[in-house]
């Protein structure tokens, strides 16, 4: 038996080492393997922690077949990244728009009231009635200008959907509303109304400014004794004025926050009114557009879905 002994031994000692060897190779191989398998981990929480620190928006790189996970990960949060960085770059120019618009009537009521303290204050320099009267009524139109500009920052502010209870409305309401509200400013103009009932699910109120700002532009643009016609059909709200109509290199650019044409920078308006228009269409699952005819003037379509097709 010393012989059979000696082998048993011999054999023992072999796979003491043998397993061993295996154990380390392994433990190699699963530490490489976790190690190529976790990197685009460790990627992501390096873009993770760099944007927390740095707050620099910049995607990295994607690797993998288009069905690993790891690399639909990593896209997904490129996408997140570029939205994000959509959305500050959003925030931004609607800041620095806002205060370029500030700026003109703010400068204005601080002469207005700077010119009226210092004839106030020096008897030599004493301001008639009439230069008083032209003063104060600068002073009051700045404020309004200011007040609603205001007004539509903040409606242009409030960028989230429509998450509410649902409210039916007859959109006939909301456009005789919108026009009783126009009429008194629309001065010599006729204002040609035909409305058909539609049932929608939205916001009163926001869907009557929407409309109101329709009717103003068209107020606004069109000339003494003109029509501004307004019709309601099948959902369609069309409101089409007698003006000049819209260069074919503006009507991209119309529903645009702050954008102003070269013909609209003269007169009174902060280039939000149909930014207005445009989020209202979007919020009630609605669209808008502008065109201008051949035959003159400016027509602004507003759609919006029926009650059974809006959203919730």
């Amino acid at each position: 038996m010393e012989s059979t002994q000696r082998s048993l031994e011999r054999l023992k000692v072999i796979l003491l080492l043998t397993s061993a060897v295996g154990i380390l190779v392994a433990g190699v191989a699963g530490w490489v393997v976790a190690t190529n398998g976790l990197r685009p981990v460790r990627r992501l929480t390096a873009a993770t922690e760099r944007v927390a620190r740095t707050a620099q928006l910049e995607p990295i790189e994607v690797t993998g077949s288009e069905h690993d996970e790891l690399a639909r990960l990593t896209s997904s949060f490129n996408q997140m990244m570029l939205a994000l960085d959509a959305s500050q770059q959003r925030q931004r120019q609607l800041v620095a728009d806002a205060g370029h618009e500030l700026r003109t009537p703010l400068t204005s009521l601080r002469t207005n009231i700077e010119l009226l303290g210092q004839a106030t204050e020096r008897s030599d320099r004493e301001l008639s009635i009439e230069q008083r009267r032209e003063i104060m009524d600068d002073v009051r139109a700045q404020l309004g200008e200011l007040t609603t500009l205001v007004g539509d920052l903040v409606e242009l502010a409030r960028d989230e959907p429509l998450h509410r209870a649902p409210e039916p409305l007859d959109l006939v309401d909301v456009v005789e509303q919108a026009v009783e509200r126009v009429r008194p400013r629309a001065g010599g103009l006729v204002l040609d109304v035909r409305l058909e009932h539609w049932d929608v699910i939205g916001e009163a109120h926001v869907l009557e400014r929407a409309v109101t700002n329709l009717l103003d532009n068209a107020v606004k643009w069109s000339p003494e004794g003109g029509t501004v016609t307004v019709r309601l059909r099948d959902g369609v709200l069309t409101v089409r004025d007698e003006g000049p109509g819209i260069a074919a290199e503006d009507l991209p650019h119309v529903f645009e926050r702050f954008f102003r044409s070269t013909e609209a920078r003269t007169m009174p308006g902060s280039g939000l009114g149909l930014s207005i228009v445009h989020q209202a269409a979007v919020r009630h699952g609605g669209s808008v557009r502008a065109e201008s005819p051949p035959s003159g003037g400016t027509v602004v379509t507003f759609e919006l879905p029926a009650a059974d097709a809006s959203p919730a």
